[in-house]
């Protein structure tokens, strides 16, 4: 049997993997979705932050209105003015973003630059434990995670001018690479379940 033969059969046998090697199909639905989505996000970058504003609006707006009507009418429980003031803040939000949607844009993208720095380290320390749980492909999470920081030093060296197009081509470029990921790890997993 050759060592490699021998490794995958190792990999198969850890716990965690077998989930992988039963769902790549899964993973690999998920890839070529986000990758797909990701190269829309790319072409119309602007559109893309925009309806991304708007999308995320839309959402703030709707919890806002479900959290008032689920808080009025348990107007007598703890934390009933707390409570209250939570969905108000919501609801104003998602109405802010909705009115002003390139000022939204704007702070979305420095939320975004957040996101990236937190996604990226995390993408690292995920693909530090999928090596270690001998996962195929694993250096993709980790190119996945330097991505995500070099994207973030990108949209912050280039403050202000940056603001009109970073979250749409940011979005889309992380979907693309996210995609990719979990594409290559499917493909891995249906190598090593089919062998």
């Amino acid at each position: 049997m050759s060592v490699s033969r021998q490794s995958d059969e190792f990999r198969s046998r850890m716990p965690g993997t077998s989930q992988i090697h039963e769902h790549w199909g899964l993973y690999l639905t998920e890839g070529i979705i986000l990758s797909l989505l990701g190269l829309v996000a790319i072409i119309a970058p602007p559109i893309a932050g925009l309806a991304t504003t708007v999308l995320l609006g839309w959402l703030l707006m709707l919890a806002g209105i479900v959290g008032l009507l689920a808080t009025v009418r348990a107007h007598g429980a703890p934390g009933f003015a707390w409570s209250l003031i939570s969905a108000c803040v919501a609801l104003l939000a998602g109405l802010a973003l909705l009115w002003y949607p390139v000022q939204g844009l704007m702070t979305l993208t420095f939320v975004l630059v957040a996101f990236f720095i937190l996604d990226g380290i995390l993408m690292i320390v995920l693909s530090l434990a999928h090596r270690n749980e001998l996962s195929g492909r694993w250096e993709w999470l980790l190119l996945n995670g330097v991505i995500d920081l070099v994207l973030a030093g990108i949209v912050i060296s280039g403050l202000p001018g940056t603001l009109a197009w970073a979250l749409g081509l940011l979005v889309g470029i992380d979907m693309i690479f996210g995609g990719a990921a979990l594409i290559a790890m499917a493909l891995e997993a249906r190598r090593v379940a089919a062998g």
